[in-house]
């Protein structure tokens, strides 16, 4: 068997999760707490991923990136840059494509945390800042973990997308996704089965280990 493919889908995984979570935590804190009626397109724009094909979805991520168009174009000519077929381009594409994983479980936990007390840190004269990193953020806890480990796991199961941005080279776009595909379309449904197997088992162990964490700090707060 072999493991590359495995390894390819951990580190685009492990990536993918990095970048959302620094890009997820300002933008899921301003879609929680912002007022204004504009941010619904914003908010729809960010759940698109979970009702598009991803087809559609790697399709036009495919168009945009390409160095046939104006953007794939500006960003060879200008950074020597080009995505299309590349790890870098499944790593974009991945963070278009897990958005809402990443987003919706963290705007979900600021509205969780009691307005109370971040009105008991203001009041105290505690900043936007320190207020959100120590009175916020450590009581959503539950959210920042459900919203990484979800992000990585759906990240580890992506098909469609990958394979419009990222074609199928091995060691450089061939995810575990895309080997599995290629075994049954080889009818070697054996291995296929090893890989699909393996797959299964990761992605029940770690939904297991987001209930577990959800139900005792449910059990925490009940105890409280």
């Amino acid at each position: 068997m072999d493991f590359s493919p495995f390894i390819l889908s951990i580190k685009l995984a492990f990536v993918t999760t990095l970048v959302l979570f620094v890009v997820g935590v300002p933008l899921a804190y301003w879609l929680a707490f912002n007022p204004k009626r504009y941010k619904i397109f914003l908010e729809a724009v960010v759940a698109l991923p979970l009702v598009l094909p991803p087809t559609v979805l790697g399709f036009y991520l495919l168009l945009a990136l390409s160095p046939e168009n104006l953007f794939g174009s500006w960003l060879e000519e200008h950074f020597d840059l080009r995505l299309v077929f590349t790890f870098e381009g499944l790593v974009v594409a991945s963070v278009f494509y897990s958005l809402p994983f990443m987003i919706q479980p963290l705007q979900s936990g600021f509205r969780s945390v009691p307005f109370a007390l971040v009105e008991a840190a203001y009041s105290l004269g505690k900043s936007r800042w320190t207020t959100l990193m120590k009175v916020i953020l450590p009581n959503m806890s539950a959210s920042l973990l459900s919203a990484s480990i979800l992000t990585f796991a759906h990240t580890i199961g992506e098909f469609g997308v990958v394979l419009m941005v990222g074609g199928n080279i091995p060691g450089v776009t061939k995810v575990i996704s895309i080997s599995i595909y290629d075994e049954v379309e080889a009818m070697n449904y054996g291995l296929a089965n090893q890989y699909a197997l393996i797959l299964l088992v990761f992605s029940f162990l770690i939904l297991s280990f987001v209930y577990f964490f959800n139900y005792q700090q449910r059990k925490n707060i009940r105890l409280l």
